[in-house]
């Protein structure tokens, strides 16, 4: 039997976090439900689990955003709010990778690109996208292949 896709898992989980009574993990899967519907609806397709993938992205990278505009604004309650729906969200995504992984993929998508430099980073990065995508923050990889493209 197949593993069941993203979309499956969620609703599975909201099921257990209404049969807790979990409000916050309730809240935070409907959220995420609800996201993944409205771009179906939008683009009139089913969306695969890549797809779901991206959509629970950007809801980590907004709530990694919104975490550190409510702690430079001294509002620690509303910041551990964001940061608790972000361990929620990261369930559903694939295991981080280990700066090695991430060094020897970078070294990898440079070869395979050709890359000489800077003027290639948008070749390099559009290379490694679909193999980290959810794994690592594009923050954090955008800095690291510009580092190895100043080599």
């Amino acid at each position: 039997m197949s593993e069941p896709s993203l979309k499956e898992q969620l609703n599975t989980a909201v099921k257990n976090a209404m049969r807790n009574k979990d409000k916050t993990r309730l809240v935070t899967l409907r959220m995420a439900q609800a996201a993944v519907k409205q771009i179906e609806i939008d683009e009139r397709r089913e969306l695969s689990d890549d797809d779901v993938l991206k959509v629970l992205d950007k809801m980590l990278k907004q709530r990694r955003d919104a975490a550190s505009q409510y702690d430079e604004a001294g509002r620690e309650e509303l910041g551990d709010k964001e940061r608790a729906e972000m361990v929620i969200i990261e369930e559903f995504m694939p295991a981080a990778l280990s700066e090695d992984d991430l060094d020897s993929l970078i070294r990898m998508a440079i070869s395979a690109t050709d890359a000489q430099g800077m003027k290639d980073m948008g070749r390099v990065m559009n290379d490694l996208r679909p193999q980290v995508l959810g794994r690592v923050d594009m923050g954090h990889l955008s800095t690291k292949v510009r580092a190895a493209l100043a080599d």
